[in-house]
């Protein structure tokens, strides 16, 4: 099938609406961060196209209308980077791509380069940059995380890795080719190997507009297609995370913080550093249930748990195991470790209750090292259980470290 310049580029406008639509109408109104970036590259995307078309349909404004659009093209590109920045944990380029848009648009502006050779290689080039840059972030590995796999907190972290993989090759699909095209343009605009004037609109018949579009037409569809398995996946790890954490505090529950702590004590061992199990146990909870209600009790344990997870350290391990009971499995830490944390802990409830709850609040503690012989985190929390026991039978409002315990 043959079909003209004019016909591709319309239908280009027709396929990224649709995609922006789709993509608006797959992740909702209220998507995460990540996904909000991802939004608005589809609809600026869309944006620049129907400038496009405008600019053809009224040639005594195609000038501003086509500077518009590439104003909307980089900063599609820009967004699209700061969605892979928070997918992705922080990727190269920031300050490329926040001044792309503004130089782009000021090579545009300038009525002393008021050349059509210059403005088609300026912009051409400055979204060809973008796009290189966007496929060194996708094509760059995750850093490594400082704290193990199984307690980072990276958006898509829970995510299979062959998943991972799919999304962003798609990216990386989309974008290299765009970018390679743009590249190309600027140097024959640059070099006058070719007729500036029949590049620059795009509706003329020109072999190398044909490619333009038909190109743009393949990463509009990777594009899209990444796009929704990216947040798929973000959606997944938030579900995963979700069905491991306490609803109440957002720790993690019983079961999750077990099986974390296998890697915790793993890695202790691993490279011979000290570990410590801290039990914390909310003080006086039944009483506040009655005195107060059950639901200023929910607000008590809320308050205790964003506490807890305020002042751990990086690294440490906290969730809520039992009703009213709390744990803080802390790494490379000897036996200043829990006394540094009960510190810091008590402080924190004791500026935050009074003023958040309207009463005091205040915990009984214990806390227990990992021993050679020690096969899991049961054998820890027996320990550390005792020396709550200790604390609450000397009076509560107190961390007991357990029996013969030494730095």
């Amino acid at each position: 099938m043959l079909f003209d310049n004019p016909t591709l580029f319309n239908l280009l406008l027709v396929q990224a609406l649709a995609a922006a639509l789709i993509l608006l109408l797959l992740t909702g109104w209220r998507p995460s961060p990540a996904t909000r970036w991802a939004q608005g590259f589809a609809v600026a995307q869309a944006l620049g196209w129907l400038l496009i078309e405008a600019s053809a349909s009224l040639p005594e404004l195609a000038r501003g209308l086509h500077s518009l659009a590439m104003l909307a093209f980089s900063a599609s590109l820009s967004l699209l980077w700061w969605a892979l920045r928070l997918w992705l944990t922080p990727r190269p380029g920031r300050w490329l791509m926040l001044a792309a848009p503004v130089l782009l648009s000021l090579g545009y502006v300038i009525h002393f380069h008021d050349s059509v050779p210059f403005r088609l290689a300026w912009s051409q080039g400055w979204l060809g940059l973008q796009c290189l840059m966007l496929t060194l972030s996708l094509a760059l590995p995750r850093p490594a995380p400082e704290l193990h796999p199984a307690l980072a907190r990276a958006p898509l972290e829970a995510q299979p890795a062959s998943q991972n993989l799919r999304w962003r090759a798609l990216l990386l699909a989309a974008v290299l080719p765009i970018g390679l095209i743009c590249l190309g343009r600027a140097g024959l605009a640059s070099a006058g190997l070719i007729d500036a004037g029949s590049l620059a609109g795009l509706h003329g018949a020109s072999a190398a507009n044909s490619l333009l579009g038909l190109t743009v037409h393949w990463s509009l569809t990777a594009a899209l297609l990444g796009l929704v398995l990216a947040w798929r996946g973000e959606v997944e790890a938030e579900l995963a995370r979700l069905a491991q954490s306490d609803p109440l505090t957002g720790l993690v529950d019983a079961r999750a913080f077990a099986s974390r702590s296998v890697d915790l004590i793993s890695m202790a061992r691993r490279h011979q550093e000290p570990l410590a199990l801290v039990l914390l146990d909310l003080d006086h909870l039944k009483s506040i249930n009655l005195c107060h209600g059950q639901e200023a009790g929910d607000r008590a344990l809320a308050l205790f748990g964003s506490c807890i997870q305020s002042q751990m350290r990086l690294g440490d391990l906290a969730g809520r195991i039992g009703p009213e009971e709390f744990a803080v499995l802390m790494a490379r830490c000897g036996a200043q470790g829990p006394e540094a944390l009960d510190g810091r802990l008590r402080t924190a409830l004791a500026q935050r209750a009074p003023a958040e709850l309207g009463f005091e609040l205040d915990y009984s503690g214990g806390w227990a090292k990992l021993r050679h012989g020690d096969r899991d985190i049961e054998d820890l929390k027996r320990r550390a259980e005792t020396a709550l026991y200790e604390a609450k039978r000397g009076g509560r409002a107190r961390l007991e470290a357990e029996p013969g315990v030494a730095d």
